[in-house]
């Protein structure tokens, strides 16, 4: 069985631990705080015998190297990011798989935040750990990538079953939703969605991991196929309209 052990580290990442307790391996999903890792890992009884990085960035990959000098683990990481990320021993894009005892994730490319970002798809678990590349009622910062590019990964993610629960590495939906009601204010789902979200924050509860079929019914940028997103937004097609929402929140 698999398990995940989620926990909040530095100002507002999520920290994830993936366990297999059949075979007793454990792989960090991203590594921003190497003490808090393995304190975690410590008081779970777990064993640290894999690090999966989604991309470069010091709050996914910093605890890379304290983490391998205290468990020897095995860090995998993107390709494409291959010379930002330390202590890496094997690198995976787009279609390979990894493996947690019996349990195999597929390599998803959602390039667009940063250009060598993936995310692991864990179909028999029905999860996928998508890093910064798409959050609750919303998608990263677009750092280095083209909207072209970004709406192509945030397609792919729009793909998975519907099911699949999505654990994103940043605690921003309050925010998000503020924005997602201002690009979608008609959308009854997201106004629901929004008011359950004020609930759980105001009482300090986790609004994170989020379910695909969910984003899909009231996540702007995941909506930018849409033709009222399209017609309201300045776009003939998806991609227009998603540049036009990512750019309206980088200023919102």
């Amino acid at each position: 069985m698999l398990q995940v052990h989620q926990f909040t580290c530095l100002a507002d990442n999520y920290g994830y631990l993936l366990h297999d307790s059949a075979s007793g391996e454990t792989a960090c999903i991203d590594t921003p705080d190497a003490e808090a890792y393995l304190r975690e890992a410590a008081t779970k009884g777990w064993s640290i015998t894999q690090i999966w990085n989604t991309h470069w960035h010091p709050d996914h990959a910093g605890g890379n190297e304290a983490i391998k000098a205290a468990t020897s683990c095995t860090v995998i990481a993107p390709a494409a990011e291959a010379d930002k990320i330390a202590g890496i021993d094997r690198t995976v894009g787009q279609g390979d798989t990894v493996a947690l005892g019996a349990f195999t994730a597929t390599v998803i490319d959602v390039g667009g935040h940063t250009n060598g970002h993936i995310a692991y798809n864990l179909p028999e678990g029905s999860m996928a750990f998508v890093g910064d590349a798409v959050f609750a009622l919303g998608c990263g910062r677009m750092f280095e990538g083209t909207p072209p590019q970004f709406w192509a990964s945030l397609s792919r993610v729009k793909a998975l079953p519907a099911q699949t629960t999505l654990y994103c590495a940043h605690e921003y939906t309050a925010s998000n939703a503020r924005f997602a009601l201002h690009a979608d204010p008609d959308n009854a789902a997201l106004k629901a969605y929004a008011d359950e979200i004020t609930d759980k924050r105001s009482r300090g509860e986790w609004t994170v991991p989020t379910r695909l079929d969910r984003e899909l019914a009231t996540n702007p940028f995941l909506r930018a196929d849409d033709p009222a997103m399209q017609a309201k937004w300045g776009g003939g097609d998806a991609v227009a309209t998603f540049a036009a929402l990512r750019a309206a929140k980088d200023s919102f």
